[in-house]
């Protein structure tokens, strides 16, 4: 008699898992995140909903990890993790650099549903608004931290200035502009908020 063999429930839940973040995520983009239950992204996954309130107390936490976990996928898949801004030595560089890949994010369906879901929900859900911020706000900004650290030690960025509060003068209004849509963002757009931050706006 040959034995049957054993299912592998990590693989299973592994596989179960997949499936909902894909579905979390796809759901979002179609119909907005008003209209995205745990009961669609249960069915759309194929799963019980008791599976999912198993893994997860919320659909916001369920589009959380999703979110993460895509952005983590896609670091992998362009061979940029564990990611770091680059320093070629030349500081105006670098910072554009990455705000024209956080553009390119920003406009990519993929990632633009869910993240205006997160960061609106976020507002009016503090656990997950905080949750948000420490996996994926600061982890990000603090890359931005020590890229300016660096500069100051090369001399590039003056030695009192506060890392944390700089990177706000080309962070801060880009995130403003695509949340609220008080304009488009483009690679122009960002190039010139690292121009301003860094020249300042008093004639030379």
């Amino acid at each position: 008699m040959v034995d049957k063999p054993v299912p592998d429930a990590t693989r299973r839940s592994e596989k179960s898992r997949r499936a909902i973040h894909d579905a979390a995520l796809a759901l979002v983009a179609e119909v907005g995140y008003p209209k995205t239950t745990v009961e669609a992204i249960a069915a759309r996954a194929g799963v019980g909903k008791q599976t999912i309130y198993r893994w997860w107390p919320s659909k916001a936490d369920v589009l959380l990890e999703a979110f993460l976990d895509l952005g983590a996928q896609t670091a992998r898949e362009l061979g940029q993790e564990p990611y770091v801004i680059p320093d070629t030595g030349d500081l105006a560089v670098d910072l554009k650099a990455v705000l024209r890949a956080t553009v390119d994010e920003l406009l990519d369906p993929r990632f633009e549903a869910p993240a205006r879901a997160l960061a609106a929900e976020g507002l009016v859900n503090e656990p997950l608004g905080r949750e948000f911020v420490a996996k994926l706000l600061e982890p990000q900004l603090r890359l931005y931290v020590d890229r300016l650290r660096s500069a100051q030690d090369a001399g590039d960025v003056r030695p009192d200035v506060d890392p944390r509060i700089a990177l706000e003068l080309f962070v801060s209004p880009l995130a403003q502009r695509w949340l609220q849509h008080t304009g488009p963002i483009s690679y122009e757009y960002t190039d010139t908020l690292v121009d301003y931050a860094l020249h300042g706006l008093a004639p030379r």
